[in-house]
This record gives structure tokens, sequence and C-alpha cells, in this order.
């Protein structure tokens, strides 16, 4: 439910970014600013959410960035309208936004390295990963029904309320007391040196398994969240006759059951025998190589009823990466998965912010949508090749873990 109240909030802003670009008179630049301010904040918080999360447990952060994340989204229309320059505070807000957002994958990571057992971590992966598709989907029907009918304000709120209110319940019935508060102890606990265990990190950077997951993670983090940003106004502009809850909606409606189809195969072909870096890698070559050769189409056609069937196709098979990477960073270092996660991602967000804002800029000097949708294949493929030659599922902290 957490990540899909996540999505919902990030999602609020692509999908009213046509919206607030005419009310605002903003043209695609600042759009690209706007956008892609929310990946500098999400950056900063990757490694040290993950360490945090490592140490004190992952609930906490989560339940913590959450509130102040929804908080955010709630008060963002009203920030907007009372500001003489709405550009600057809007981006800031989602600066801001991206900041508390970027410690939940993290620490995900880090509670399902000690709380799932080796043979159903890709099951739990992709079954949560579902809640992204989930909080786009929900957000797309919802949202693009609320835009139309009440103005774009309104997403805000809805994203906003929702997520304050799963906070307030998530706190109230299903947290003990203490995994509600990150107190000092627990953050003087989460960036203290242990002196009876510690990991040699230089010595975990320079195994080139560990590199090529981060390689990878970044290549599909960045991807994605240039996707994320761009292909609303994509449709918005190349089919203005079309509704907006049919592409809002239905590439995320086919990434639900892949992405559970996905963790159920992974599982099964490792419980039949297969080895595990082999499904690992075949997982990344759905997720990552079949994806582009979708995207690739939606690049170049012209025809609404084939840009749907090929974005929905693309999104589908890109929830394969939470049976690949996702799940590969716990295989490799199951005691600071968090933390190698968040490196990673912070590889991913810091991609994100030069890839949205590029692609802006791109679109508008080109005046042709081709160039983003190449840039994304491109990084793609890299990212790919890097993983399928380097990749391993030997665990990396055994011997680097002192007691």
């Amino acid at each position: 439910m957490g990540t899909c109240l996540l999505y919902c909030a990030r999602a609020s802003m692509p999908i009213c970014a046509v919206s607030m670009s005419g009310y605002f008179g903003w043209d695609k630049r600042q759009s690209g600013i706007a956008l892609g301010s929310f990946f500098w904040g999400y950056c900063v918080t990757q490694v040290a959410g993950g360490h945090l999360s490592d140490k004190v447990g992952g609930e906490k952060v989560i339940l913590l960035s959450a509130l102040s994340w929804g908080f955010i989204t709630a008060v963002t229309p009203l920030a907007a309208h009372v500001t003489k320059d709405p550009l600057l505070l809007v981006s800031l807000l989602r600066f801001l936004m991206g900041l508390f957002q970027g410690v939940h994958f993290p620490a995900l990571a880090s509670l399902f390295s000690q709380r799932v057992r080796d043979n159903e971590r890709a099951f739990t992966c992709s079954a949560v990963g579902c809640g992204s598709q989930l909080g786009t989907l929900l957000i797309g029907g919802v949202g693009s029904v609320l835009l139309e009918w009440y103005g774009w304000e309104s997403v805000f709120y809805f994203a906003g309320f929702l997520t304050l209110s799963w906070g307030y319940c998530l706190s109230t019935y299903l947290l003990k007391e203490r995994e509600r508060i990150i107190t000092f102890e627990d953050l003087g606990k989460g960036f203290s040196r242990s002196t009876q265990t510690s990991v040699s990190w230089k010595r975990l950077f320079r195994r080139a398994a560990v590199w090529a997951v981060i390689i990878a993670q970044l290549s599909v983090a960045s991807t994605s969240f240039t996707l994320f940003s761009w292909v609303p106004t994509f449709f918005k502009e190349r089919f203005p006759d079309a509704k907006g809850w049919v592409f809002n909606v239905v590439p995320w409606l086919v990434a639900i059951p892949s992405a559970i189809v996905s963790g159920l195969l992974s599982d099964y072909l490792i419980a039949q025998g297969y080895k595990t870096i082999w499904v690992r890698k075949l997982m990344q070559v759905c997720g990552m190589g079949l994806s582009s050769l979708f995207i690739l189409c939606l690049a170049h056609t012209n025809s609404y009823c084939q840009a749907i069937a090929f974005a929905s196709v693309a999104v589908g098979l890109q929830t394969f990466n939470h049976s690949g990477i996702t799940v590969n960073v716990q295989d490799l270092a199951p005691s600071c998965a968090g933390f190698l996660f968040g490196v990673a991602n912070t590889g991913g967000a810091l991609l994100g912010v030069v890839w949205v804002y590029l692609s802006g800029y791109l679109i508008e000097s080109t005046g042709s949508w081709g160039p983003m949708f190449h840039l994304v294949i491109a990084v793609n493929v890299l990212g790919l090749l890097v993983f399928l030659e380097f990749a391993k599922s030997e665990r990396m902290d055994v011997e680097m873990i002192h007691l």
C-alpha cells in the first residue's frame, strides 16, 4: 500500500504537467525543471536511508518518510497559488518530496533482506513492486477524472490526503509503539560504525558483480524516471483527442499481472534447479532488452491503438526488473542491502535528473519525440550488456564481515 501511495503522489505532477504549464505559462524546458527537481532530492537520501534502515529497521523509515511526502503533496497547490514565482516554489516542493521518497525503496530492500526467505524474495519484491503500477494506475484513472472535472489542484489533494490517512492507520493499528518513531538513539546507532560488525566498503566495491548490479539499476531507474515524467505528455500531444484515462491507466493495468507472473516464474525456475544468476539475467533480458524493442516501436508509431499496445507491453516487461536486479542486490549483500540499493538508486536518480531535463530540451529543440525514446533505449541496452557480462548471485559480504 505504501508503494502504491508513493507513486500516486509522485505521478501527480507528470499527470498535471500539461495543465499546470498552460495555467502558469511554462514551456517544456521549464516543465522539465519542475519535473526533474524531484530527482535532485530523490538522490540525496538514498544511501543514508538505506544505511539507516539496515541499522534501525525499514518500517520506521518508511512511515516517517510517508507522512512527510504526503503532507508536501497536499500543500503543493496552495503553495503554488500564493507565490509570485510558482515554478521556483513547485520545484522546491518537488525537491523536498524527492528527499523524503528517496528512502523508501532502500528501506524496502533492507526490510526484505532481513525478513523474507531467499526462495520467496522474487515474488515478494514483485508483489510489492506492483504497488508502483497500482499507484500509477490509481492516480492515472482517478487523477485524470479529477483533472478534467475539478482541475489539477484536486489531483494533489487526493494523493496527499490519501497518504496521510494511510500513515495514520499504519501507525495507529499496525505498528507497535517502538516501530513508529526514530529516536536520537536510533540515529546514533544508524550512523555510528559498529565495533563488532563492519563491512569493508572498499573491498565490496572492488567486485565486478557489485558494479554490474549498480550500473544496471542506474540504467533502469534513470530511464524509468524519464518515461514516467514524459510519456503522459507524449500521449497528450501526439494524440490530443484521446481520453487521458486510457493512456494513464491501460499500461499500468497490464503491468500488475505481469509483475506477479515474473515473480512466480523466477521463484519457480530457481526451485526447479536453474542457476539463480541465470534466472536473474533472464528477467533482465525481458525487463531491459525486450521492453526496449517496444519502446522503439512506440517512438515511431502514429496509431493511437498501436501506441497504447506498445506502451502497455513495454511497461509490463519492465516489471521483470523486480525479479532481476532488485533481488540480485539482496543476493550479493543481504547484510547491507539497503545501503547497496541506495548507492545504485542514487546514480539512477542523478541520471534521471539529467535525462528528464535533457529530454525536455531535445523535444523542444527538435520538435520530435524520437530523440527522447532513443536515449532511453541506448541507456537500457548499455546497462543490460554490463549486467549480462559481469553479474553474479553469490554472496559478496560474507568474508567482509568481521566479528
